[in-house]
């Protein structure tokens, strides 16, 4: 099963075992230390961000960085990891309890990452490019599809602030010009008063999105000491949260193409 998802037969397979094996397991080895895939999922994160950036960087020649940071990021985000993980068959082979299973998606796409250390390992890093190239990208990803998707991180953050009753503000903090008299915008986002986001762009929408990506990173990265923060720094002004969430999902309805709805899989 696992040879015919990856496309070639594994040399060794404790590598691929120990990828599909979740902490919640409570696996040990002979020496009763615990046994997981977070070490395997360190390693295949790194490898995965390399292998998808030099293949991205040949398959669009031309393309501006910015342009290939954020298509890179649609493919490696939790979201699309995930779905890659159950079209490989991945949560029919790991180990795991069946609340884990039940109860976070993100296993599997943190299992993704972790049988690409496990590749590296096993192979080494052109085995790694070969299985996305091959596997991933013809089978079960359109990547030129994803790259013309538009993610709405700005519509994450409020949602995530509206789940955790946070109030977010997204402050229009300045607008300059540039030489050629294009118009920048300056967007900062506060969290409960927290300033916990910067971004730039030509237009408002383009430097709020940038600023709330900046600020999902943040969150992301350490969730619960930052809602801890947040809470003892709550702003005593009004939540302006669902204001602008609804704004900004009245503002989708009416352009459809600024959406971050799950794309489906090419057949």
């Amino acid at each position: 099963m696992l040879s015919a998802a990856l496309g070639f037969k594994p040399k060794n397979f404790e590598y691929y075992e120990l990828a599909l094996l979740h902490k919640s397991s409570l696996v040990k080895d002979k020496g009763g230390r615990r046994l997981n895939n977070e070490r395997l999922e360190f390693l295949g994160d790194a490898i995965l961000d390399a292998v998808v950036a030099d293949i991205l960087y040949h398959k669009f020649a031309g393309k501006r960085e910015g342009f290939l940071t954020n298509t890179r990021s649609k493919i490696v985000q939790r979201e699309t990891l995930n779905r890659i993980a159950i079209d490989l068959g991945l949560d029919r082979m790991m180990v795991v309890c069946n609340k884990c299973r039940s109860h976070n998606m993100n296993i599997y796409g943190n299992a993704f990452e972790a049988l690409m250390g496990a590749i590296y390992l096993d192979f080494g890093y052109t085995k790694c490019k070969y299985f996305m190239e091959h596997v991933v990208f013809q089978k079960y990803l359109n990547v030129n599809k994803l790259a013309q998707k538009e993610v709405n991180f700005k519509s994450r953050l409020l949602e995530w602030g509206q789940r955790y009753k946070i109030n977010i503000v997204f402050d229009l903090i300045e607008e300059t010009f540039d030489k050629e008299n294009n118009p920048v915008f300056q967007t900062q986002i506060f969290v409960n008063g927290i300033s916990a986001g910067y971004g730039v762009g030509f237009t408002k929408k383009e430097s709020q999105q940038n600023a709330a990506k900046k600020a999902l990173k943040k969150v992301k990265a350490d969730r619960n000491a930052f809602l801890k923060k947040a809470e003892e720094n709550k702003d005593p002004k009004p939540d302006e949260t669902e204001q602008e969430l609804e704004n900004e999902n009245i503002e989708k309805t009416e352009n459809p193409v600024y959406s971050d709805t799950p794309e489906q899989h090419p057949a």
